[in-house]
């Protein structure tokens, strides 16, 4: 049976071996979103409504532009350097998009790493946080990703990734509890197995507040 709507075409990614989707389908969006008003009983040519698709199908792109771009080498530009005590970047802000009600979810990322003979610029981490959080996931997955690459990519001798947000999926539909926050976390090497350093981690976080 022919496929009226086929899947996007991916292109090989030579950076990670693996497959990356095309260019963003806009006509393809648009006429989906237009389908949606028709369904929940709106007009989608009055005036109002007459250019919700396209807006829709630009904001999508802007989303999920994460898709399209590996963040492993936004880390690969690294320095040689004997610090070897505790990195912390804290509060780096992030909005994503949550794969289950394609509903926003966010907040703000604490990402740390103990480096093991070279360093990375610090806006490099907070780019990291920004293409992996324009992609449609959950907040899990997106906390356990982000420590292995940079444990990965750094061979850093730890890495921890603390994110917490707020979900629209569960403030605005369903449960309707605004306010509440979602914390995750990922530990990796000396942060995972010395209790010391996520000790010293947690008080720097919350140190201020």
């Amino acid at each position: 049976m022919n496929d009226r709507h086929p899947r996007t075409r991916r292109s090989p990614d030579k950076s990670n071996g693996q497959q990356t989707p095309g260019p963003v389908e806009h006509a393809r969006i648009a006429a989906a979103v237009r389908e949606i008003l028709l369904a929940v009983g709106e007009d989608p040519d009055r005036e109002g409504l007459r250019e919700t698709p396209q807006r829709v199908a630009r904001m999508y792109e802007e989303m999920f532009a994460g898709l399209r771009k590996d963040p492993a080498v936004i880390l690969r530009k690294t320095f040689t350097e004997k610090y070897d005590e505790m990195v912390l970047v804290k509060d780096i802000g992030f909005e994503s998009m949550c794969e289950h009600h394609l509903l926003p979810f966010f907040g703000r990322a604490h990402v740390a790493y103990l480096p093991n003979g070279k360093i990375v610029g610090l806006s490099k981490l907070a780019r990291a946080v920004e293409v992996l959080s324009r992609r449609p996931q959950v907040q899990e997955r997106m906390t356990e990703e982000l420590a292995d690459l940079i444990m990965k990519e750094l061979d850093a001798r730890g890495v921890a990734v603390i994110l917490e947000a707020s979900h629209t999926c569960m403030s605005i539909r369903g449960i309707r509890k605004p306010g509440a926050i979602c914390a995750t976390s990922a530990m990796r090497g000396a942060f995972q197995s010395n209790l010391s350093s996520r000790s010293e981690l947690m008080a720097l976080i919350h140190n201020n507040r």
